[in-house]
């Protein structure tokens, strides 16, 4: 594709057909926009697709993650052990309850958190584990399991990036106590801004619905509130969306994985591009996004600068968490603190991805990229 005939390609496009416009519609044509039957069968069948007995509906992962960390009753001076490799959500819902995000750094392969320094972080104050399915590749969950069942911690499955992704052949969002999905627009699935609660737990499942909806409970009348809630409801016009994007997600799932394979083969034999790699435990990737990684050698951001001078946006996935200038200023984190995640966080470069991306177009991003890495 010739430079000048390529418009500018964003990171990410979400995918939406006509199911899901005539679902939007049929919720616009009845009196319910809220809190109705729309939200119930999409929680009903994303609790089927990802196998666990209740999903509740919220407005965001974040929101999603804030209620489960309420629900295991983390609060003041608790501490929660997580990774700096990640988005900052998974951090911050530790924060808004006053207990401590404790890091744990990275496996240098997938970039989740790495179980065998997890215990070593382990003290009077931990509550909970809370591994982080990065990039749509599933934490190591069997030790974290292991090491949550020893010392009594409860899981909470980050798995906001990682929907349909299989671990040893089950799929994520099944092995904690709980766990949270997301569907912001850059997500495998979207319903523009949302996410939903898993749990097998059905204490949980009823907390959760109560505190999503200002502590309202099922017996309660609308200005009852049993205990305080938030306001974290998702609208049925939302929740059309995942209607019709969850009953295509394995077609979703499979453009994603033509376009990741196709950027695979182009990139796999280029000097100081390293493409993403697929571990052994991980039975299926569910791609969130592409991430390769840049010899130390080459200037990351430079290459960045350049690409966007040729149309192409890219994205530093992820920042360090423990780097962010609130971390820093509020913990003392400094540079060296977590040296697996700096490393990586300065060699991850994001190429544009989704599934509707066409050959001609990841053509024109590989040249790109092999021709700056020269």
């Amino acid at each position: 594709m010739d430079k000048s005939a390529v418009q500018r390609l964003g990171m990410s496009a979400p995918d939406i057909g006509r199911d899901e416009i005539d679902l939007v519609n049929q919720v616009l044509r009845s009196p319910v926009l809220s809190m109705g039957p729309m939200i119930e069968r999409f929680e009903a069948l994303t609790a089927e697709y990802v196998g666990v007995r209740h999903a509740a509906a919220v407005s965001s992962g974040t929101a999603g993650l804030h209620l489960c960390v309420l629900a295991a009753g983390i609060g003041s001076g608790d501490e929660v052990i997580t990774t700096p490799f990640s988005f900052v959500s998974s951090a911050n819902c530790i924060l808004y309850e006053r207990a401590r995000p404790c890091f744990v750094d990275v496996d240098p392969v997938t970039g989740n958190i790495d179980p065998s320094l997890i215990e070593e972080r382990i003290t009077p104050k931990t509550r909970a584990i809370l591994p982080v399915h990065v990039f749509g590749q599933p934490a190591d969950m069997d030790p974290i399991l292991d090491i949550a069942r020893r010392h009594h911690l409860v899981v909470i499955e980050d798995a906001c990036e990682a929907i349909g992704a299989e671990y040893k052949g089950q799929r994520v969002g099944t092995f904690g106590d709980a766990a949270v999905l997301a569907y912001y627009p850059n997500k495998q699935m979207t319903t523009g801004e949302g996410g939903m609660i898993l749990t097998n737990r059905a204490d949980w499942d009823t907390v959760f619905r109560s505190l999503r909806n200002q502590g309202r409970d099922d017996m309660n009348g609308w200005l009852v509130h049993s205990r305080l809630g938030f306001n974290y409801r998702l609208s049925e016009l939302a929740a059309a969306l995942g209607v019709a994007q969850v009953q295509r997600l394995t077609e979703l799932l499979a453009r994603r994985d033509r376009v990741a394979n196709a950027y695979t083969e182009r990139l796999k034999d280029v000097e100081g591009v390293t493409p993403p790699i697929t571990v052994a435990t991980t039975t299926h990737m569910s791609w969130f996004v592409y991430v390769v990684r840049l010899d130390r050698r080459l200037d990351r951001d430079r290459v960045m600068r350049q690409l966007a001078t040729d149309g192409i946006s890219t994205r530093p996935y992820f920042s360090a968490i423990h780097l962010q200038p609130f971390y820093k200023e509020q913990f003392g984190y400094t540079e060296g603190s977590y040296p697996t995640t700096e490393r990586l966080a300065m060699q991850s470069l994001a190429l544009p991805f989704h599934g509707n991306l066409q050959d001609s177009e990841i053509d024109y991003v590989c040249e790109r990229v092999k021709a700056l890495v020269k």
